[in-house]
């Protein structure tokens, strides 16, 4: 017998040897590895003067090494750094939240459990994004008070375990598209204690997610199940369906699941959810912007594919999907993340430096090239950043994912306080639900 053909939708065997150029392109326009090989074309193209944007000085990147790994030991005096992800966010103010979610969710059987957490997971992930300075979330029953993404991951959090995205009274820890299909913007107001004395930007935008959320939902019933819930995705990522020489699928159970193969099927899946560039044949390609410097050949040439939203969703899945049973490998072939958060640490640190003034002044859309750029530099000099403090911290194993959560973030606020008052980030960018 010949070896079986992978058909599932995560595409977990070897990519078709006779595809058609245009689907070979969306795909490797999926890949991190190709994130990384355009990101280095254009800050290769950067270094050498080519841009009218942006300038390097990397001989300031070890100072920031070891800003990060000074902060790493703060905040991570044991050494074990966990996983970046929203799950983080989860444990702001010392409050153990997953403990209050194990607790509710026992009894359960375990892949229900599992597909509860997924269902928490996406919808922190697409509720993220920017937040005023000054808004705060302050927590019922725990009296916390957190801002910024600390206080945005609790929001959703509280949200969720009262039931807001269920439309099941008696399963209300889930997100399913029919009460996806009820909010509006007064729902995602008072979630977010948004008021005018709280303010809080992009509640609308917030929403639109959601409803595209839903959208998705709703179209792959196949996947997501009536009523749509993102849950299944552990279904989806826990399964390959494969069709052996007579032409017989069987459904076979997956317990490994390699980083890139679950980013592709996360773009795949959710990749109309979040904003992004211009279709290529007809596929929308997610967070994939074009620049002059990106280089490149055939269909998807001059783009840069960047998915920082559905990277940073890989990253919050890990943990889930672990307790369902799937474990992920090979982690630090995803990219850092190409947002305010990391990036915003190498305009303040000096490492990007904008060839005009006016540029840190200015409000710019993140489809801009200079955008574009800024966000592949980042990518670029993460990788480079997450070298050095794997040297100063004496960790040479430290993945690409512990680095971030150690201190690139807490990093990036710390120099933004010491630069400008109340420690607003050094660019505006408009492109809610593509920027972290």
């Amino acid at each position: 017998m010949g070896a079986a053909i992978p058909t599932s939708f995560t595409e977990l065997g070897a990519l078709p040897t006779q595809a058609h150029a245009l689907q070979d392109a969306v795909r490797f326009l999926r890949l991190p590895s190709t994130v990384r090989e355009r990101c280095a074309a254009v800050a290769d193209a950067v270094a050498a003067g080519r841009s009218s944007h942006l300038a390097l000085d990397r001989s300031r990147l070890p100072e920031l090494a070891r800003r990060v790994a000074r902060l790493t030991r703060e905040r991570y005096p044991g050494g074990e750094v966990p996983l970046h992800s929203c799950w983080r966010h989860f444990e702001a103010g010392g409050i153990d939240r997953r403990a209050v979610l194990d607790a509710r969710l026992r009894g359960m059987e375990p892949a229900e459990a599992a597909r509860a957490r997924v269902d928490l997971a996406i919808v922190a992930v697409l509720l993220d994004g920017p937040s005023a300075l000054h808004w705060q979330f302050r927590e019922p029953g725990t009296g916390c008070q957190l801002g910024r993404a600390e206080g945005l991951g609790a929001a959703v959090f509280q949200a969720f375990m009262a039931g807001r995205f269920s439309s099941d009274p008696a399963d209300p820890q889930r997100v399913d598209a029919d009460a996806l299909a009820r909010l509006n913007p007064g729902t995602i107001g008072e979630i977010f204690q948004a008021r005018a004395d709280n303010p809080l930007p992009g509640l609308d935008a917030r929403l639109r997610l959601l409803q595209r959320l839903e959208s998705v939902l709703r179209g792959r019933a196949d996947i997501f199940g009536q009523p749509g819930r993102p849950g299944r995705l552990l279904d989806l990522l826990g399964h390959v369906v494969v069709r052996g020489p007579d032409g017989r699928e069987q459904r076979l159970p997956v317990q490994r699941l390699r980083a890139p193969v679950m980013l592709r099927t996360l773009i795949k899946a959710f990749g109309a959810v979040w904003p992004g560039g211009a279709p290529l044949a007809g596929r929308v390609l997610g967070d994939v912007w074009s620049h002059p410097l990106a280089g490149g050949s055939g269909p998807g040439a001059g783009r840069v594919p960047l998915h920082t939203m559905a990277q940073w969703l890989a990253l919050s899945l890990v943990e889930p999907l672990a307790s369902g049973g799937i474990g992920i490998d090979q982690l630090d072939e995803l990219t850092g993340l190409a947002g305010m958060r990391h990036g915003g640490l190498f305009i303040d640190g000096g490492v990007i430096v904008p060839r005009e003034p006016g540029f840190v002044r200015a409000t710019h859309m993140v489809g801009d090239a200079a955008v574009v750029e800024w966000r592949a530099l980042t990518v670029v000099l993460l990788d480079e950043l997450a070298r050095l403090v794997r040297a100063e911290l004496g960790q040479p194993a430290m993945s690409l994912p512990a680095v971030l959560e150690g201190g690139v973030a807490a990093a990036g606020r710390e120099l933004a306080v010491e630069r400008r008052p109340g420690g607003p980030p050094p660019l505006t960018v408009s492109g809610f639900g593509t920027l972290l």
